[in-house]
Protein backbone atom coordinates (compact mmCIF):
# COMPACT_ATOMS: atom_id res chain seq x y z
CA UNK A 1 0.00 0.00 0.00
CA UNK A 2 1.65 3.54 -1.01
CA UNK A 3 2.38 5.94 1.66
CA UNK A 4 -1.02 8.34 2.43
CA UNK A 5 0.56 12.15 1.54
CA UNK A 6 -2.68 13.86 2.51
CA UNK A 7 -6.06 12.65 4.19
CA UNK A 8 -8.86 14.87 5.04
CA UNK A 9 -11.60 13.60 7.30
CA UNK A 10 -15.56 14.90 7.23
CA UNK A 11 -14.30 18.25 6.63
CA UNK A 12 -16.65 21.30 6.87
CA UNK A 13 -16.33 25.00 6.07
CA UNK A 14 -19.06 27.61 7.19
CA UNK A 15 -19.77 30.91 6.19
CA UNK A 16 -21.71 32.68 8.89
CA UNK A 17 -24.66 29.60 8.86
CA UNK A 18 -24.06 28.28 5.41
CA UNK A 19 -21.94 25.43 4.74
CA UNK A 20 -19.66 26.34 1.86
CA UNK A 21 -17.47 22.83 1.61
CA UNK A 22 -19.63 19.81 4.39
CA UNK A 23 -18.34 16.52 5.61
CA UNK A 24 -15.69 16.32 2.68
CA UNK A 25 -13.19 12.84 2.69
CA UNK A 26 -10.61 11.35 0.62
CA UNK A 27 -7.13 10.62 0.93
CA UNK A 28 -4.25 11.15 -1.43
CA UNK A 29 -1.48 8.70 -2.25
CA UNK A 30 2.16 9.26 -3.12
CA UNK A 31 3.07 9.85 -6.53
CA UNK A 32 -0.98 10.32 -7.90
CA UNK A 33 -2.44 13.45 -9.28
CA UNK A 34 -6.13 14.06 -8.05
CA UNK A 35 -8.83 16.68 -9.64
CA UNK A 36 -11.22 18.20 -7.88
CA UNK A 37 -13.85 19.79 -10.61
CA UNK A 38 -17.47 20.80 -10.39
CA UNK A 39 -19.88 24.09 -11.34
CA UNK A 40 -18.88 27.79 -10.06
CA UNK A 41 -19.40 28.21 -6.27
CA UNK A 42 -19.02 24.72 -5.38
CA UNK A 43 -16.62 25.19 -2.69
CA UNK A 44 -13.63 23.83 -5.00
CA UNK A 45 -10.89 26.68 -3.54
CA UNK A 46 -12.52 26.94 0.13
CA UNK A 47 -11.67 23.45 0.09
CA UNK A 48 -8.22 23.79 -0.85
CA UNK A 49 -7.99 27.02 0.97
CA UNK A 50 -8.98 24.61 4.39
CA UNK A 51 -6.50 22.49 3.51
CA UNK A 52 -3.88 24.87 3.31
CA UNK A 53 -4.75 26.47 6.82
CA UNK A 54 -5.59 29.59 4.97
CA UNK A 55 -9.44 29.10 5.77
CA UNK A 56 -10.27 28.09 8.99
CA UNK A 57 -12.67 24.14 8.94
CA UNK A 58 -15.48 24.44 11.46
CA UNK A 59 -15.59 20.24 11.72
CA UNK A 60 -13.17 17.74 10.64
CA UNK A 61 -9.52 17.09 10.31
CA UNK A 62 -6.53 16.95 7.96
CA UNK A 63 -3.72 14.74 7.94
CA UNK A 64 -0.28 15.83 6.05
CA UNK A 65 2.45 13.92 6.15
CA UNK A 66 0.92 11.77 8.91
CA UNK A 67 0.64 15.38 11.34
CA UNK A 68 -2.92 16.70 12.12
CA UNK A 69 -3.39 20.21 10.67
CA UNK A 70 -4.77 22.31 14.02
CA UNK A 71 -6.98 24.51 13.85
CA UNK A 72 -5.13 27.10 13.47
CA UNK A 73 -3.64 26.27 10.57
CA UNK A 74 0.26 25.55 11.95
CA UNK A 75 2.07 22.44 11.23
CA UNK A 76 6.01 21.36 12.05
CA UNK A 77 8.30 23.63 10.06
CA UNK A 78 9.45 20.02 8.19
CA UNK A 79 5.95 19.49 6.97
CA UNK A 80 5.39 22.29 6.02
CA UNK A 81 8.15 23.22 3.94
CA UNK A 82 7.07 20.00 1.84
CA UNK A 83 3.96 21.37 0.27
CA UNK A 84 4.06 23.75 -2.21
CA UNK A 85 0.66 25.94 -3.22
CA UNK A 86 0.06 27.27 -6.84
CA UNK A 87 -2.70 30.10 -6.52
CA UNK A 88 -4.91 30.78 -9.45
CA UNK A 89 -3.60 34.39 -9.88
CA UNK A 90 -0.09 35.59 -8.36
CA UNK A 91 -0.65 39.19 -6.87
CA UNK A 92 1.67 41.18 -6.25
CA UNK A 93 2.79 44.96 -6.32
CA UNK A 94 4.27 46.19 -9.28
CA UNK A 95 6.37 48.94 -7.50
CA UNK A 96 8.35 46.36 -5.91
CA UNK A 97 11.73 45.80 -8.13
CA UNK A 98 11.99 42.17 -7.37
CA UNK A 99 13.84 39.64 -9.69
CA UNK A 100 13.19 36.35 -10.90
CA UNK A 101 15.91 35.07 -8.85
CA UNK A 102 14.65 36.87 -5.69
CA UNK A 103 11.28 35.13 -5.82
CA UNK A 104 12.57 31.58 -6.53
CA UNK A 105 15.29 32.67 -3.46
CA UNK A 106 12.20 33.30 -1.19
CA UNK A 107 11.81 29.25 -1.16
CA UNK A 108 14.85 28.64 -0.09
CA UNK A 109 15.21 31.34 2.57
CA UNK A 110 12.03 30.01 4.27
CA UNK A 111 14.53 27.14 5.56
CA UNK A 112 17.28 29.41 6.75
CA UNK A 113 16.68 28.62 10.19
CA UNK A 114 15.84 25.13 9.43
CA UNK A 115 19.20 24.29 8.30
CA UNK A 116 21.94 25.73 9.51
CA UNK A 117 24.75 24.48 7.22
CA UNK A 118 22.51 26.93 4.56
CA UNK A 119 24.82 29.13 3.26
CA UNK A 120 24.69 32.18 0.32
CA UNK A 121 26.56 29.79 -2.47
CA UNK A 122 24.22 26.94 -1.84
CA UNK A 123 21.14 29.33 -1.94
CA UNK A 124 22.56 30.58 -5.80
CA UNK A 125 23.21 27.32 -7.07
CA UNK A 126 19.97 25.83 -5.42
CA UNK A 127 18.02 29.15 -7.55
CA UNK A 128 19.88 29.31 -10.15
CA UNK A 129 19.36 25.03 -10.97
CA UNK A 130 15.46 25.11 -10.30
CA UNK A 131 15.46 27.84 -12.61
CA UNK A 132 16.89 25.96 -15.44
CA UNK A 133 15.12 23.04 -14.52
CA UNK A 134 12.03 25.37 -16.11
CA UNK A 135 14.37 26.67 -18.78
CA UNK A 136 13.88 29.71 -17.05
CA UNK A 137 17.50 30.48 -16.08
CA UNK A 138 17.79 33.40 -18.37
CA UNK A 139 15.37 35.25 -16.91
CA UNK A 140 17.00 35.82 -13.41
CA UNK A 141 17.66 39.00 -14.21
CA UNK A 142 14.04 40.41 -15.27
CA UNK A 143 11.66 42.02 -13.18
CA UNK A 144 8.83 40.14 -12.23
CA UNK A 145 6.81 43.18 -13.71
CA UNK A 146 8.50 42.21 -16.96
CA UNK A 147 7.29 38.60 -17.36
CA UNK A 148 4.56 37.15 -19.86
CA UNK A 149 2.03 34.83 -18.10
CA UNK A 150 3.72 31.93 -19.20
CA UNK A 151 7.20 33.39 -17.65
CA UNK A 152 5.44 33.54 -14.76
CA UNK A 153 3.93 30.06 -14.48
CA UNK A 154 7.31 28.79 -15.26
CA UNK A 155 9.17 31.08 -12.32
CA UNK A 156 6.38 29.99 -9.96
CA UNK A 157 7.10 26.19 -10.58
CA UNK A 158 10.64 27.06 -9.94
CA UNK A 159 9.90 28.45 -6.54
CA UNK A 160 8.20 25.03 -5.91
CA UNK A 161 11.76 23.41 -6.80
CA UNK A 162 14.32 25.14 -5.08
CA UNK A 163 13.21 22.78 -2.24
CA UNK A 164 12.22 19.69 -3.02
CA UNK A 165 8.53 18.99 -1.93
CA UNK A 166 6.23 15.96 -1.66
CA UNK A 167 2.74 18.27 -1.98
CA UNK A 168 1.63 19.94 -5.06
CA UNK A 169 -1.43 22.03 -4.56
CA UNK A 170 -3.09 24.17 -7.49
CA UNK A 171 -5.93 26.63 -8.10
CA UNK A 172 -6.30 26.63 -11.87
CA UNK A 173 -2.85 27.19 -12.14
CA UNK A 174 -2.44 27.51 -15.87
CA UNK A 175 -5.73 30.72 -15.83
CA UNK A 176 -4.60 33.48 -17.76
CA UNK A 177 -2.58 31.31 -20.44
CA UNK A 178 -3.78 30.89 -23.89
CA UNK A 179 -4.58 27.13 -25.02
CA UNK A 180 -0.88 26.79 -26.37
CA UNK A 181 0.66 27.83 -23.05
CA UNK A 182 -1.69 26.08 -21.32
CA UNK A 183 -0.32 23.09 -23.24
CA UNK A 184 3.65 23.89 -22.39
CA UNK A 185 2.39 24.94 -18.69
CA UNK A 186 0.85 21.03 -18.18
CA UNK A 187 4.07 19.29 -20.74
CA UNK A 188 6.61 20.83 -17.48
CA UNK A 189 4.32 19.96 -14.79
CA UNK A 190 4.47 16.60 -15.61
CA UNK A 191 7.25 16.10 -17.03
CA UNK A 192 8.59 17.42 -13.20
CA UNK A 193 6.40 15.41 -11.81
CA UNK A 194 7.83 12.69 -12.89
CA UNK A 195 10.89 13.35 -12.01
CA UNK A 196 10.42 15.35 -8.49
CA UNK A 197 8.12 11.95 -7.23
CA UNK A 198 5.50 15.07 -6.35
CA UNK A 199 1.66 14.12 -5.23
CA UNK A 200 -0.64 16.48 -6.60
CA UNK A 201 -4.23 17.86 -5.71
CA UNK A 202 -5.45 20.26 -8.29
CA UNK A 203 -8.09 22.37 -9.08
CA UNK A 204 -9.53 22.00 -13.18
CA UNK A 205 -12.32 23.15 -15.32
CA UNK A 206 -9.75 21.70 -18.26
CA UNK A 207 -12.12 17.79 -17.91
CA UNK A 208 -10.30 16.57 -21.01
CA UNK A 209 -7.06 17.55 -19.04
CA UNK A 210 -8.14 15.46 -16.40
CA UNK A 211 -9.20 12.76 -18.06
CA UNK A 212 -5.66 12.48 -19.96
CA UNK A 213 -3.50 13.24 -17.08
CA UNK A 214 -5.40 12.70 -13.97
CA UNK A 215 -5.59 9.44 -11.69
CA UNK A 216 -8.63 10.27 -9.64
CA UNK A 217 -10.98 12.90 -9.44
CA UNK A 218 -12.91 14.28 -6.63
CA UNK A 219 -16.67 15.92 -8.27
CA UNK A 220 -17.43 18.77 -5.66
CA UNK A 221 -20.32 20.18 -5.43
CA UNK A 222 -19.97 21.50 -1.26
CA UNK A 223 -19.83 18.00 -0.75
CA UNK A 224 -18.58 15.19 -2.69
CA UNK A 225 -20.72 13.70 -4.79
CA UNK A 226 -18.85 10.90 -6.17
CA UNK A 227 -14.96 9.98 -6.54
CA UNK A 228 -12.96 7.93 -8.92
CA UNK A 229 -11.01 7.03 -11.91
CA UNK A 230 -11.61 9.78 -14.59
CA UNK A 231 -13.73 7.00 -16.38
CA UNK A 232 -16.01 6.84 -13.17
CA UNK A 233 -15.86 10.17 -11.99
CA UNK A 234 -16.41 11.70 -14.86
CA UNK A 235 -19.10 10.03 -16.40
CA UNK A 236 -22.48 11.61 -18.03
CA UNK A 237 -24.55 10.94 -14.93
CA UNK A 238 -21.76 12.12 -12.32
CA UNK A 239 -20.97 15.12 -14.32
CA UNK A 240 -25.35 15.41 -14.46
CA UNK A 241 -25.09 15.50 -11.04
CA UNK A 242 -22.31 17.60 -10.39
CA UNK A 243 -23.12 20.75 -12.92
CA UNK A 244 -26.34 19.85 -14.55
CA UNK A 245 -27.84 17.76 -17.85
CA UNK A 246 -27.40 20.80 -19.90
CA UNK A 247 -23.62 21.47 -19.10
CA UNK A 248 -23.52 17.25 -20.16
CA UNK A 249 -25.78 17.57 -23.21
CA UNK A 250 -23.67 20.67 -24.67
CA UNK A 251 -20.53 19.22 -23.86
CA UNK A 252 -21.59 15.74 -25.84
CA UNK A 253 -22.33 18.08 -29.22
CA UNK A 254 -19.03 19.59 -28.92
Amino acid sequence: MKEVILAVEQLTVTLETYAVVQEVSFCLEAGTDTAIVGPNGAGKSTLVQAILGIMPRQAGNVFILGQLLRRKGSLAPQIRQQIAYLPQNFLFDRRILMTVEELVGLGWDKLRFQLPWANHRKRRQAVRDALAKVDALHLRHQLLSGLSGGEMKRVLLAYCLVYPRRLLILDEAPAGLDMRGETEFYQLLYQLKQEEGWTILQISHDLNMVRRNCDRVLCLNRTILCQGTPEVALSPDNLSAAYGSEFVRYHHHC
